[in-house]
């Protein structure tokens, strides 16, 4: 079943159509209005469903099935009541029927719908649906799912002026009604005290970035605790007007439970750099022919004589020049994938610097050295590959963490395509994600990156790989150059670029893998 849109071509009519079934699931207006005058709100929206099948089974001898689709919804006891038909499609295994369902999505109820397709073999012309005796038809098979959404949650503290500040963010649950989130980690430092006021915040997330607001509560850790030791819940509001003082709002039916509250002591970024604790930067540039010839002012990989950096450039010089500091040998592996070497095959990872023998080259000069060097002796190719680059950057980090070395890996990858090896690439994330490593992505020019966004965790759905195996935390930040804005920093006296924006994540990244290996500063 999926969505849809009517259609009675191709030699399909659509007979019996009926609207004869009440939404029963709905609101009653009259008591809704009784209860909203009272101060009680539930929290639903009316939704349409649609349906289509496709691949049905051929259940007549002579002719194309004659599907219609019933719906049904099942009460917190087991019970099933069937609350819609829709009409019959005439001779079609792959039908899309007119009939829509409305009914109440209500967020604190699970609400479970089965929908049975059946060939119908008696006559139904003129007939209504309703009438029809599905005892009487061949069952085709059904479908299940819950009415939900996918919620995740926003923890904000309140500054002077009373305006919320996000500083924590959980994951998003996917179809679980449940709604049991992960622990989330806040350092003091973040919140101020455990009497400062906190908002919680539970928004539905939609793709488009747009995300719903469910309902929030205003706690302090000591609030939280309290409620951690009760057993309690607490009611989410809504709030009727805009502001922060939150005087006019909607008592929700949903409540907040705070399964697990501990108290520890965690080092911090700063913690693990005195102890000696090094970011290493390595870069990989792609070569595919579609970043256009080299000698040419449109190519993506033009160097400009009067010194202006070429995007490429522009991304190197922005990130190395914020992490070479972490780096005390300043020795940077970089290497170059979709080219051909001077009287070679096409390599997908190839030392930048020429050599067979190693990969380093000295600074962020010696990266763009080596780059422009590369430029004049491969032949631009393809097709775009991660999938070798990443596992030769796993490979250093793997050794490094073999030899207890003190070191994070931090690969910038910058591309003008979008991966062709997008499984490849996905396998070697997952397992790239139980390493001391970081993946940037920087792509430049005009190619359509939403593919791309896939492989950045930061909207939802953690990477899987072939074998089903689920990253075990997101490494991957991805962004396009052209969306690259400069912001002036008031406090700090200087301007930061979108890319190395994506630098702040760095630290998180590096404190959830060394927190989950039980890493820590002597």
């Amino acid at each position: 079943m999926g969505n849809c849109c009517s259609d009675g071509g191709s030699g399909r009519a659509a007979i019996g159509a009926t609207a004869a079934y009440p939404t029963i699931d709905g609101p009653n207006d009259a008591v809704q209005l009784f209860l909203s005058a009272r101060g009680c709100h539930g929290l639903f929206s009316q939704i349409e469903l649609s349906f289509s099948a496709l691949g049905l089974r051929d259940r007549d001898l002579c002719s194309k099935s004659d599907p219609l689709l019933v719906i049904y919804v099942r009460g917190r006891d087991g019970a099933v009541q069937e609350v819609g038909r829709t009409e019959v499609v005439l001779n079609s295994f792959n039908p899309t029927w007119i009939t829509k369902h409305t009914m109440a999505f209500q967020f604190e109820v699970v609400q479970t719908l089965i929908f049975r397709v059946y060939d119908v073999d008696t006559p139904f012309h003129n007939v209504e649906v309703k009438m029809l005796k599905l005892d009487e038809q061949q069952f085709l098979g059904e479908a299940t799912c819950a009415l939900s959404q996918d919620p995740f949650l926003v923890i904000s503290k309140i500054v002077e002026n009373g305006i919320p500040i996000p500083i924590c963010k959980s994951e998003v649950i996917k179809n679980d009604p449940r709604l049991a989130w992960k622990s989330v980690f806040l350092n003091i430092q973040q919140v101020g005290s455990k009497d400062s006021p906190l908002v919680i915040e539970c928004f539905n997330f939609n793709s488009n970035g747009k995300h719903d607001l469910v309902g929030k509560v205003q706690k302090s850790l000591v609030d939280l605790e309290r409620l951690h030791s009760s057993g309690q819940g607490e009611n989410l509001f809504y709030p009727t007007s805009s502001g922060n003082n939150y005087q006019n709002k909607q008592i929700l039916k949903s409540q907040l439970f705070v399964d697990t509250f501990n108290e520890s002591i965690q080092c911090s970024f700063l913690d693990y750099l005195a102890e000696g604790f090094e970011l290493n930067f390595m870069v990989a540039i792609d070569f595919t022919a579609s970043n256009g010839n080299p000698r040419l002012p449109d190519s993506l990989h033009y160097i400009d004589p009067s010194g202006h950096p070429n995007a490429y450039q522009r991304a190197v010089l922005e990130v190395g020049e914020v992490l070479q500091f972490y780096d005390t040998d300043r020795r940077f592996p970089a290497w170059g994938f979709g080219a051909r070497p001077i009287d070679g095959p096409v390599s997908h990872c190839f030392n930048l610097n020429g050599s067979s023998n190693y990969c380093e080259v000295e600074g962020i000069q010696g990266i763009m050295m080596a780059y422009m060097s590369a430029l004049l002796n491969v032949s631009l190719a393809g097709p775009t590959l991660f999938g070798p680059v990443i596992t030769n950057a796993a490979l250093l980090a793997s050794q490094s963490l073999a030899n207890s070395w003190h070191k994070y890996f931090v690969l910038l990858i910058i591309t003008d395509g979008v991966v062709t090896d997008l499984q490849e690439t996905k396998d070697a994330l997952v397992k790239a994600s139980d390493l001391p490593l970081s993946i940037l992505i920087v792509g430049v020019g005009g190619a359509d990156f939403k593919e791309m966004e896939i492989l950045d965790a930061d909207k939802g759905d953690r990477l899987e790989s072939s074998n089903g195996r689920v990253a075990s935390r997101d490494i991957v930040q991805f962004v396009p150059l052209r969306d690259v804005q400069i912001t002036t920093l008031p406090f700090v006296g200087g301007e930061i670029s979108a890319i190395q924006s994506l630098l702040a994540e760095l630290p998180t990244q590096f404190l959830t893998f060394m927190r989950t290996r039980d890493i820590r500063p002597s």
